[in-house]
């Protein structure tokens, strides 16, 4: 079967779906930063629009943040029951998981419209650019359903045994962003709202494209109408399983409204600005290895159903090797040529210098994230929620928010900011894969001797 993920060699399951998927990411990427990319170069280069733009990042952020809590939650049930051939259950949490995206993206999309402006003034925004940041979440709120729907049940697809199909969910969408975003920006005139429409177009069309094809007849497992309900005790374990994504989405969202306001108390609008730079080299480095683990996580959760240890003990090694050795080389191209990555997201001259500073010591300990996302996505697809929440809030929430709130204030300024990343990544990076292996590496090898 296509969707059979005990039989052949592990690694090659995983890359079958990792593949796809990274290369949909790396494409996902485009729908992040291309926006930045033409509105960094918009006018005469002045960062003020990028800077607004930056601003509507954790807003951004906590939306897909509850994608995760109601989607991603739900995939690794999905695929254990999968594996243990309860069909009628996965398609249960199918329909629950899709219940719950849609009921919170239309109480979201009520809240932004009515709370905007204030929280965009709480992030650290000014009265010039408080402009930018509203003109473009009041077009991208619309796309709110439409966003949810491609990050909370694009993962159904690739679960099944179709991750080609889920790459171009993104493909689809990102081809559709690329081509409307300059027509809008400057053909149009209209700039930052032209940037965010072009988005929601893009991201209603990836939408349609998911619903298509788990609503079709010939989808192994379907999203049927008498399944698309709340079922409490699903919604439940989903909610519970999900919080661990929540908590990192969450807590992602906090980090970049404590980094926003932070930096503009002790920089201004230039070093806010310089922070949307770095989040978005971030992005296009971080994907890759998310594709890896997105990829791995339903080869584990099915052979853990399935009862074969051995087999996702294998996906462990190879994910944590591989991880490694790319995070590795991400950090050496970015300590290496940082003027080359920052000039791509932004003209202005006034944030580079400052800037190429900045991105090196902020991807100092990138090589640790390999050793999180390696602990976090066991936890996660095995069903291991307490630790996957634990170790979501630890790195975040525990170190670097109060290493961003504290380091600055005691002489490190801007600096103090963007240290508190890799000091963070070493520290729960660590903690993350070393509390994995013990808890369940080592246990899963003794059901293997057994």
């Amino acid at each position: 079967m296509k969707n059979d993920f005990s039989e052949g060699p592990v690694w090659k399951r995983i890359l079958a779906q990792a593949v796809p998927l990274m290369f949909a990411q790396l494409v996902q990427l485009l729908y992040n930063v291309v926006d930045r990319i033409y509105i960094g170069h918009m006018g005469s280069g002045d960062s003020t629009a990028l800077t607004g733009v930056g601003l509507t990042f954790p807003i951004v952020t906590f939306i897909v943040a509850f994608a995760a809590l109601f989607g991603t939650g739900g995939v690794p049930l999905f695929s254990m029951a999968n594996g243990a051939g309860q069909r009628d259950r996965a398609e249960k949490i199918l329909g629950t998981s899709a219940f719950l995206v849609f009921l919170s993206a239309l109480i979201l999309t009520a809240l932004g419209y009515a709370l905007k402006e204030p929280i965009l003034y709480f992030l650290g925004a000014s009265d010039k650019s408080v402009i930018y940041a509203d003109e473009y979440l009041r077009w991208y709120l619309w796309g709110t359903l439409f966003s949810m729907i491609g990050t909370g049940l694009n993962g159904y697809i690739s679960a099944q045994g179709y991750p080609t199909t889920g790459m171009l969910t993104v493909i689809i969408g990102a081809a559709v962003n690329i081509v409307l975003d300059p027509i809008f920006i400057f053909a149009l005139g209209m700039g930052v709202s032209g940037a965010a429409l072009a988005t929601v177009i893009s991201q209603a069309v990836s939408a349609v494209w998911i619903l298509r094809f788990l609503t079709k007849k010939s989808a192994p497992l379907r999203l049927k109408r008498g399944n698309f309900r709340l079922d409490r005790g699903i919604a439940a374990r989903i909610c519970r399983l999900g919080t661990s994504n929540f908590v990192m989405s969450g807590t992602t969202c906090f980090v970049q409204a404590v980094c926003n306001s932070t930096l503009h108390i002790f920089g201004g609008d230039v070093y806010v600005g310089i922070m949307t730079v770095l989040n978005s080299i971030r992005d296009v480095f971080m994907l890759p290895i998310s594709g890896l683990v997105s990829g791995a996580q339903p080869v584990m959760s099915y052979n853990y159903g399935a009862g074969r240890p051995d087999r996702v003990r294998s996906a462990i090694r190879f994910n944590t090797v591989v991880g490694a050795v790319y995070t590795a080389a991400a950090w050496l191209t970015v300590f290496l040529f940082p003027g080359f990555w920052f000039k791509i997201f932004s003209s202005d001259k006034a944030l580079l210098g400052p800037g190429v500073s900045a991105i090196r010591i902020y991807f100092f300990g990138f090589v640790f994230m390999a050793l999180q996302f390696a602990g976090q996505s066991v936890f996660q697809a095995l069903g291991d929620a307490k630790h996957a929440i634990f170790f979501s809030l630890l790195r975040k929430a525990f170190i670097v928010i109060p290493l961003t709130l504290i380091l600055p204030r005691i002489g490190m300024g801007v600096t103090g900011v963007f240290a508190a990343e890799p000091i963070s990544n070493a520290i729960g990076g660590v903690a993350c894969f070393l509390t994995m292996r013990s808890r369940i590496y080592k246990k899963l090898g003794e059901k293997e001797g057994s």
